[in-house]
């Protein structure tokens, strides 16, 4: 019966582990397969969407790539993702495969739930769960419930809570993958990569398949085809969240909050990037992600980054009618100073 399902793969991973660059990747090297891609993207600013449209694949084409900007998935599946998945299974050329990359901070067990819906179960089934970390900022203390038990690669963030829902958020991520992809092992030794392995391992009782990767380079077999049917086995992969519904209590997603930040064109990328360092630094930004108008150059530069490692390259053309701009999203907490923030990257321009 699986096998006459579509198969519907879910990425997930923290904030900036490396999700899109891996799905990017994927699709140059699909193999033919013609695969359907649905961003839940966090924040006004679909910028992953824009980013995987630029890779050239033909596997996906522009029609392919679905996004949803109404906020975290798993709070908007019955409004949102059903919906969209509807659509999908009416089309007359379906989708031989379906990629879904969930938002950075949506947890991805109500979604693998939502395949049990009868709209969807006799026609979709998740082939695998697969969450990507960030192994350099697992290294670094980022995730740490006991500092004492941290090797001495791991650096103490004294901002760190033991009750964190950014911790919280991440065991949910592990909890419910079927395979994890260690991204981001060449930023770290021998020894580094044996302790991110333990500290993951460490952190859920289930014990999904690990693997190493950088670059989010993954070879599509390994990521299609596992065939797990995942939305049969929802029960053993409960996160906080859901654990907390259990016992009466509500789900807040106000630890986080994201806001566009739009800006005239980048005379110099290298510093406007060395600055946008001491502004994510200084005001505890965790995210931060868009593209860049530089004068005098055809491609947009798209800019990346999660804490203070920030990738910035020229990724594609501007397009006929495109309107050429600087755009970025900020994603961080709560109580960050947004206007404080908006000043700061606009000063650094």
């Amino acid at each position: 019966m699986l096998q006459q399902k579509i198969p519907a793969t879910v990425i997930t991973g923290f904030l900036g582990a490396g999700k899109t660059t891996m799905i990017r990747n994927l699709l140059q090297n699909a193999g033919g397969k013609r695969i359907a891609l649905i961003i839940n993207e966090f924040g006004d600013l679909g910028v992953d969407g824009d980013v995987l449209k630029g890779c050239g694949a033909e596997a996906c084409t522009e029609d392919d790539i679905i996004e949803l900007t109404n906020g975290c998935i798993c709070c908007t599946v019955a409004d949102d993702f059903i919906p969209t998945m509807a659509k999908l299974l009416e089309r007359e050329n379906r989708p031989d495969h379906i990629v879904i990359e969930t938002s950075g901070l949506a947890l991805p067990q109500p979604l693998v739930a939502a395949f049990n819906w009868p709209e969807i179960k006799t026609q979709v089934t998740v082939d695998g769960v697969i969450t990507v970390v960030d192994s350099a900022a697992v290294a670094a203390g980022r995730f740490a419930d006991d500092h004492d038990k941290v090797d001495a690669l791991r650096v103490e963030d004294e901002n760190l809570d033991h009750e964190s829902p950014l911790e919280e958020l991440f065991e949910d991520q592990l909890t419910a993958a079927d395979l994890i992809v260690l991204n981001k092992t060449d930023l770290l030794d021998a020894e580094g990569v044996r302790t991110v392995r333990e500290e993951v391992a460490s952190r859920i009782a289930r014990k999904p398949s690990m693997i190493e990767a950088r670059n989010g380079e993954v070879a599509a077999a390994i990521l299609l085809g596992l065939g797990v049917g995942s939305e049969d086995d929802i029960a053993n992969r409960k996160s906080h969240h859901e654990l907390e519904h259990e016992n009466g209590e509500e789900h807040d997603h106000d630890e986080f909050d994201s806001f566009v930040v739009e800006l005239p064109a980048v005379a110099d990328p290298a510093a406007f990037v060395e600055r946008l360092k001491g502004v994510i630094a200084e005001h505890d930004v965790l995210r931060l992600k868009g593209f860049a108008d530089v004068p005098g150059k055809p491609l947009r530069l798209l800019i990346q980054a999660v804490g203070s490692r920030i990738d910035h390259y020229f990724e594609r053309a501007w397009t006929p009618g495109e309107t050429r701009g600087t755009r970025l999203v900020v994603i961080g907490l709560h109580d960050m100073d947004e206007q404080a923030v908006r000043a700061a990257i606009a000063a650094a321009v």
